[in-house]
């Protein structure tokens, strides 16, 4: 029986990133004053994140920190994370990116099914997300019809719609994502499953700040 490994958070973004993912800039740093100084480069506030070959599940144990806004907080959450790794995770890094805010959030992923072969799903995300449970499924490959079938199958529409003075969400934008993700379980069969979650909404923009990619080993 095929088994299968989770991508550390940096290197799933470099592999969905090359299909036209969109991602908010990112730097790894070795030790804390790496991270300070990727920080300085980005501009506050920032996340940090614990990033090594056998983390999956950082929020669970505390392995992000956010809205830091000066060297200082990001000092003391750096120091803090790399005290925090475990031997079985492996060679770690802090990554660092900018604190992006949202009032909306989706979910986009790949799922490979043994019999039907790669889907891609679409929801809407955050807190609404388990309560709604308002997500769209279409079989690879995914052409901009599919795509826009899927925007247009959530339920709720009002989410994509001007928003708290925020403007609609660009649906082609969405779509690109969904092409994107129907690329890559196409192209890299060894892809089982990917997660982007949560895709923010920011100025009517998807922006993936975390990814999760399961591949055969």
């Amino acid at each position: 029986m095929a088994t299968t490994r989770t991508l550390p958070e940096d290197e799933s973004k470099r592999v969905l990133a090359a299909y036209g993912v969109p991602f908010a800039p990112e730097r790894s740093a070795e030790d804390v004053a790496g991270a300070v100084a990727a920080a300085d480069a980005l501009g506050y506030p920032v996340v940090a994140k614990l990033n090594g070959e056998g983390i999956a599940h950082k929020t669970e144990r505390g392995l992000v920190r956010l809205d830091l806004g000066d060297a200082d907080a990001v000092e003391a959450a750096a120091t803090e994370l790399f005290a925090a790794a475990r031997p079985e995770d492996g060679t770690v890094t802090v990554l660092v990116a900018p604190f992006l805010q949202a009032n909306r959030e989706l979910i986009a992923g790949i799922h490979r099914d043994p019999q039907f072969g790669p889907t891609v799903m679409l929801g809407i995300g955050g807190i609404l997300a388990e309560a709604l449970g308002d997500v769209a499924f279409r079989l690879a490959p995914l052409d901009r019809v599919d795509a826009t079938d899927m925007v247009d199958q959530l339920r709720t529409q009002a989410l994509l719609g001007e928003f708290r003075g925020e403007p609609a969400v660009d649906r082609t934008a969405v779509e690109d994502v969904l092409l994107a993700l129907s690329a890559a379980a196409l192209e890299r069969d060894d892809v089982q499953s990917a997660d982007l979650n949560p895709l923010l909404v920011v100025d009517g923009k998807p922006i993936a700040v975390d990814a999760l990619l399961e591949v055969l080993s």
